[in-house]
Parts: C-alpha cells; sequence; structure tokens
C-alpha cells in the first residue's frame, strides 16, 4: 500500500531516523519504521487485520474509523484507510 502522513512534521519525525529517535526514543524509532514498512508491504488493510500484523485492529468510539498498530506500550501508530490503495498515518499516541 501507499502511506501518506497527515502533515509534514509527522512525516519528518516518521521517516527521518535521527528525528524518529530524537521524538519517540530509539526503541519506538526502530518499531515506527518496521511497522511503516509492513504497511507498505501489505495488500490491504484487510491483510493487517486478518493476520495480525503489527497487532493492527479498528478502533472504536471518538476513534471509530481508524486502526492502530503496536508499537512500545503503550504507544500506538493510528492510520485511516484513504482508498484501498493508499493509508494516511494520522498519529503516534498513547490513547489508553
Amino acid at each position: 500500500m501507499t502511506v501518506i502522513f497527515k502533515n509534514r512534521r509527522l512525516e519528518n519525525s516518521c521517516t527521518d531516523r535521527k528525528e524518529t529517535v530524537k521524538t519517540y526514543g530509539e526503541e519506538n524509532a526502530a518499531m515506527i519504521h518496521h511497522r511503516i514498512d509492513e504497511l507498505r508491504s501489505a495488500e490491504s488493510v484487510e491483510m493487517l487485520l486478518k493476520y495480525r500484523i503489527g497487532k493492527c485492529h479498528k478502533l472504536k468510539g471518538n476513534m471509530k474509523g481508524k486502526y492502530a498498530m503496536h508499537l512500545k506500550e503503550p504507544y500506538r501508530l493510528v492510520f485511516m484507510q484513504k482508498n484501498s490503495e493508499t493509508v494516511i498515518i494520522t498519529e503516534i499516541i498513547d490513547y489508553h
């Protein structure tokens, strides 16, 4: 799939290794890059859900329509499906 980001700031903090480490720490930086690679390699969001890739799951409540993948506890990479071939990473947060 194609991966795009909600905004330029989030894109920089997720794609530039040095910036990712500075923003999220060494362990999360590695996980973020790994999760983005998994998103790019997946054929669809349904595939991520079916095989629980990255512990991908649908969100509920005020985040309905979005999906999350696990990072280092308690953080999650949150994204939404733009179309069948594209996802938008919206945030990396602790929503618990």
